[in-house]
Order: C-alpha cells, then sequence, then structure tokens
C-alpha cells in the first residue's frame, strides 16, 4: 500500500517521490492563484479577465514541452 500511494506514480513518471513532490506543487501555485483570480472575477467581472485562461495556457505548455514526461496515454498527462 506504501508503495501505491508514495512510490509507484513518481517511478512511472520519471521522478523520485521529491522530484515529483516539488513538481506537482509548481503547478498547485499558479492554480490556485488562478483559481482566486477566477472567485474573484466573478464577483467583480471588470477584475482578472484573462488570468485563469493565462495561467492554464501557461502551465499546458509547460506540461506539453516536458516531452512526454507524465504521459499515461495519448493526450493525457499527470503531474
Amino acid at each position: 500500500m506504501f508503495a501505491k500511494l508514495f512510490v509507484d506514480h513518481p517511478s512511472a513518471v520519471g521522478e523520485t517521490y521529491t522530484e515529483h513532490f516539488g513538481a506537482a506543487l509548481s503547478y498547485a501555485g499558479p492554480l490556485l492563484l488562478a483559481g482566486f483570480a477566477a472567485v474573484l472575477h466573478a464577483f467583480i467581472p471588470g477584475l482578472c479577465q484573462k488570468t485563469g485562461s493565462r495561467t492554464i495556457v501557461k502551465l499546458h505548455q509547460r506540461l506539453h514541452a516536458g516531452h512526454g514526461r507524465g504521459a499515461t496515454m495519448e493526450g493525457e498527462y499527470s503531474i
């Protein structure tokens, strides 16, 4: 059970647990900020008009620039 939760997935994407932890957090931060911007935009439409979509595009480009790292199936990626 330990390996399934902490080792198998990082290993499958060519990372150690620590490397995967850092990579996952490097996506989590921008996603959290984009989510906050989207909530703010919901209340005040004139604010953060492109923040969420711009963040998603940047993360998508970064994910695909990883040369297939994290690919689980064609077109599906895992961080």
